[in-house]
């Protein structure tokens, strides 16, 4: 537990701006069951139209849910379909587009999804875009495809947040979900621990130990400026919205051994939620603010535990095994991520919450800070290779696997942001 506290208290500070090194990202494993799609190359111009075509390719290959299949020349939204010649390359679903430019270096992106085995069109769309704004076209596209085909919403234009360390220096690094177009937040020599999004998505709150103390921060992603949350006596650290956005959960020194506390955005309306003679900590809210979810060593070791949001009684939840920790509620509340000690590994955990089943999903040694995608269907997590962390991402399934790294230093402490609001 002293372990577990101790990666709690750290930090650093500046506003967005610094383009940094890009996370790679590896597929180790992919679905069962991949739907073949054709994504055809874009009308428009070669160089611009590859690029988009590029993107959209990329993030439905890295879903792991995709098998791609190569069409073969140019097909813009508008022009007839070879069904014939399509199914016969074995491919379910077909995409077509193009890059039709405006006025002011502005362009618009269309695209059509095509049923093959139906010959119909599934759905089709047109984006305002601008060179620079190309990969978050590519990404809307993405989306619209993966919903369409697979009945649940896409992720590819949401972003994550990270912290990096290399040599002296610390940075917390906010990215899009395929780890491109990364921009440093903040920039320390002292750690930077526990981001954590807004439901909005406009801030992300976070522990910094720049001031040789532990303080929790809500730092504004658009104006680069912030707030000082929690700089009570002793630590100020793991911090959690609430789904409404207004209140934090966190944790507390103040008063003895670490205990949980809520406080208004602002910093204001400071409550005691716990009173226990263990530890506790890592809060987390269940999707609809009711609960708070939590981990304690009251029972004589570290476990997760849950109560009402506003205090009050604890319920144990975990039960097998001496050690599990860090809590995370799937968004649909129906599934709990956690990191549990097995043989002396730690490792990422799912929970049925319904019938407390459990499933280990990693076979790493040194798994920590899991954090679900918005539509619940990947975890992302830091974990340890080689002596350097890396992140990686696994299915709620465990059947795909994504791991992310940059060429040097140590990356680690990530949160997958919202749905943009």
């Amino acid at each position: 537990m002293k372990k577990l506290l101790s990666s709690l208290v750290f930090c650093s500070t500046l506003g967005l701006g610094i383009a940094q090194a890009q996370l790679s990202i590896e597929i180790a494993g992919v679905g069962a069951n991949r739907i073949p799609v054709a994504i055809a190359d874009f009308a428009g111009d070669p160089a611009t139209a590859r690029a988009l075509t590029s993107v959209i390719r990329a993030d439905l290959e890295r879903s792991g849910l995709f098998r791609l299949i190569e069409p073969g020349g140019v097909l813009s939204e508008s022009a007839p379909v070879n069904y014939g010649d399509i199914k016969g390359k074995g491919a379910d679903a077909l995409v077509g587009g193009s890059l039709t430019p405006l006025a002011n270096t502005r362009m618009e992106a269309r695209y059509r999804l095509y049923d093959v085995n139906k010959q119909v069109a599934l759905a089709g769309a047109a984006y305002a875009t601008a060179t620079p704004q190309l990969r978050a076209a590519g990404h809307r596209i993405a989306d619209d495809i993966y919903e369409k085909l697979t009945g649940e919403k896409g992720v590819f234009s949401t972003r994550i947040a990270y912290v990096t360390r290399s040599g002296g220096r610390y940075e917390l690094q906010i990215a899009d979900s395929d780890g491109q177009n990364a921009q440093a937040a903040l920039v320390s020599k002292e750690p930077i621990i526990s981001p954590v999004w807004s439901p909005d998505g406009g801030r992300i709150a976070y522990v910094s130990f720049e001031n040789k103390k532990p303080v929790i921060y809500v730092h504004s992603l658009a104006t680069g400026k912030r707030i000082t949350v929690a700089n009570f006596k002793g630590s100020n650290s793991a911090p959690a919205w609430s789904p409404d956005g207004r209140r934090l959960a966190i944790v507390l020194t103040k008063d003895g051994n670490s205990q949980l506390y809520g406080i208004n955005a602002d910093g204001s309306g400071l409550q005691r939620l716990s009173s226990s003679a263990g530890i506790d900590t890592e809060p987390r809210f269940s999707p609809d603010g009711a609960t708070i979810y939590f981990t304690s060593d009251r029972g004589g070791s570290p476990q997760i535990y849950r109560m009402s949001a506003s205090g009050g009684d604890a319920q144990r939840i975990t039960f097998e095994g001496s050690y599990n920790v860090t809590p995370r509620p799937s968004p649909d509340g129906k599934i709990l991520a956690y990191i549990t000690r097995r043989e002396g590994h730690f490792q990422l955990a799912v929970m049925d919450l319904a019938n407390r089943q459990t499933q280990i999903l990693s076979d790493s040694k040194k798994d920590e800070s899991p954090s679900f995608a918005p539509n619940g269907r990947m975890i992302l997590m830091a974990t340890e290779i080689g002596g350097r962390g890396v992140l990686s991402a696994i299915s709620v399934d465990g059947r795909i696997k994504q791991r992310l790294s940059v060429s040097a230093g140590d990356v680690r402490e990530p949160a997958w942001g919202p749905y943009f609001q």
